[in-house]
């Protein structure tokens, strides 16, 4: 744990604890290579601006990355986490010095077995920023475990699916098209990259229409491709010639050198 490159101290942590104000991204390292890491750097650079109204140098968080990354090996998963120590609660519109700091931990191996959600009626705060505030989404995550499912599944205004605790949701309909839900949801870099090798619809994707689809997968830098074996009570195929191309798509992407 480094923060602006240097072994972070507990007093310089307190604001993460405190406010939980700032921003992140995480990112899957295999080998020294992370994929998609320039739409990891613009989602900084975005979010810095929606969070701080400042900009990042995102050279310099690649540098602080590489320092961290360069003593692991195999795969694991970085996380650049963006905050002000001195940010004043009671004057959070106050000028902001982000600092940067990055945290690893170990990478499950991929893919992983399939997940059995329940859909949640939620929406993320700014859902368009991948932002520090957690309460609300691992709230709906609980519920869902308690229920005796995997994870949650949010729907928003009018039963509609928009994206999973941490994870993007598509889906393969019944003409074996990839669909993408409309809505406001964070721009996962996984999905990114998928759509960018893959032909694909964004379209509203009420939750009775998301039970009947031919199968459904979540997305994220950890996981890759994840098939969904329920949503509720409606199960859904998890062997599907579009999620095995999908999956091999992902797996297939070098990457860049951090």
């Amino acid at each position: 744990m480094e923060l602006n490159g240097r072994p972070a101290d507990p007093e310089s942590l307190k604001a993460l604890a405190l406010t939980n104000y700032g921003h992140f991204t995480s990112m899957r390292v295999d080998n020294q290579r992370v994929r998609g890491l320039a739409l990891h750097m613009e989602r900084l650079e975005h979010d810095c601006r929606a969070v701080f109204g400042t900009q990042i140098d995102t050279g310099r968080v690649r540098e602080y990355v590489r320092r961290s990354v360069t003593t692991h090996n195999g795969s694991f998963v970085a996380r650049v986490s963006i905050f002000d120590p001195a940010l004043d609660i009671g004057h959070p519109a106050s000028p902001a010095t982000p600092h940067v700091l990055v945290t690893t931990r170990p990478a499950a191996p991929v893919p992983l077995p399939p997940l059995r959600v329940k859909s949640i009626p939620y929406v993320r705060d700014l859902a368009s920023v991948k932002h520090l505030g957690l309460f609300g989404s691992l709230h709906a995550r609980r519920t869902a475990q308690l229920a005796g499912y995997d994870d949650a599944l949010f729907c928003g205004t009018a039963e509609l699916v928009s994206e999973g605790v941490t994870w993007n949701i598509g889906f393969v309909d019944a003409e074996g098209a990839i669909v993408w839900p409309k809505g406001d949801v964070l721009p996962g870099v996984t999905m990114t990259l998928l759509q960018q090798h893959h032909d694909y619809a964004t379209t509203p994707v009420p939750l009775t229409a998301a039970r009947g689809m031919q199968a459904a997968f979540a997305t994220n830098t950890s996981i890759g491709v994840r098939a969904i074996s329920a949503i509720d009570d409606g199960p859904l195929r998890t062997e599907h010639p579009a999620l095995s191309s999908l999956r091999d798509t992902y797996l297939s992407l070098p990457g860049d050198q951090v």
